[in-house]
């Protein structure tokens, strides 16, 4: 038996090394195989479903803190007496900022493709999309609670900035970065960081310790926020695979577990749906949309499938909105026959 693994095995003369990260290349291809591909079929349409600064939309909401007071509107403010504000925006550049959480659990991966992976190809697509019209982009990168993990990457355009922004994420993911990771340190270092009001990406497995709920409400506040929720088959439902050595990224941890127990498979799932559970209820309390991306699942396609949600949403809350303003000027004009 070990004559027949050893016949097999590689020769230990032969050089497995992986060759080094080439950006450009990296990139060349994505702009190939997904970012050209994206542009075309959203045909210029993809300022319409991201909303915020720099948008051609327009939107009442209730007057929030660091709102800038020069956007409210007070005709509605009189007639609703509370402070409304109007995103409306003239046509401009867009500020797009990536908070990218590099830490432990990020570099798992049940197949060819870790988290870590997926999170790269995201930001390099939807960075080099935005740029290629024009946009500006910048990258908050996380990889852990010590000051040294965390890199801020102000806000700029072109390709040469999509390039430096996926440099600097692959040489900080392979520090290898270990410790418990705090989301409520990256959003609020995002708070002080970005100024101007911003479209905002998540990027993270949102494993984390808790208390980041507040922080990401207070940023949502300010920036019109998305979540990109990173997701492993793996961690959904565990493969029965007999006696298996599971061991925590980020506390380095180690359990054995029987993968084939019934019980223990049951609460693997009830885990992973409490922890579904759990941020969407955040999401929706902080008015975060999430994009699910899936290691089986390429970026184009997890994108467009969000995409098309997202140009629903906007049309049912045109729709909304188009029909409570019909609502208002026959409210008014009947008051005006009395």
């Amino acid at each position: 038996m070990f004559n027949f693994l050893r016949r097999f095995a590689k020769s230990p003369t032969v050089d497995v090394t992986p060759p080094p990260f080439n950006p450009d290349l990296f990139l060349r291809q994505l702009e190939w195989t997904a970012v050209r591909k994206l542009d075309g079929q959203l045909q210029g349409d993809y300022r319409t479903l991201f909303r915020g600064a720099g948008l051609m939309l327009a939107d009442l909401r209730e007057y929030q803190m660091h709102d800038d007071v020069r956007h409210i509107d007070w005709n509605v403010t009189a007639r609703m007496r509370t402070p409304y504000v109007r995103e409306h925006e003239e046509d401009r550049e867009i500020s797009i900022w990536f908070l990218v959480d590099l830490t432990g659990s990020i570099h798992f991966g049940s197949s060819a493709v870790t988290k870590q992976q997926l999170a790269m190809n995201f930001v390099a697509v939807l960075a080099r999309l935005f740029t290629r019209h024009g946009n500006r982009v910048g990258a908050i990168l996380y990889a852990g609670p010590s000051s040294q993990a965390s890199l801020v990457i102000p806000v700029r355009s072109g390709r040469k900035q999509v390039l430096h922004i996926i440099e600097q994420m692959h040489q900080l993911s392979e520090k290898k970065p270990q410790g418990e990771t705090s989301l409520s340190d990256l959003f609020q270092l995002a708070s002080m960081a970005i100024k101007r009001r911003s479209t905002v990406f998540v990027i993270s497995d949102f494993i984390s310790s808790p208390g980041w709920d507040k922080p990401i409400h207070q940023l949502s506040n300010r920036h019109d926020v998305i979540a990109a929720r990173l997701l492993d088959p793996a961690e959904n439902e565990l493969p029965a695979s007999g006696i298996m050595l599971i061991q925590d990224s980020e506390t380095g941890e180690q359990v054995f577990v029987d993968s084939e127990d019934k019980g223990f498979r049951q609460r693997f799932i009830e885990h992973a749906e409490a922890h579904a559970t759990r941020l969407s209820h955040i999401f929706a309390q902080s008015s975060v949309d999430c994009i699910e991306l899936d290691t089986s699942e390429s970026v184009h396609d997890a994108l467009m499938r969000y995409l098309l949600l997202r140009k629903r949403k906007v049309s049912l809350t045109r729709g909304s909105s188009l029909h409570n303003s019909t609502a208002n000027q026959s409210h008014v004009q009947q008051n005006k026959k009395i």
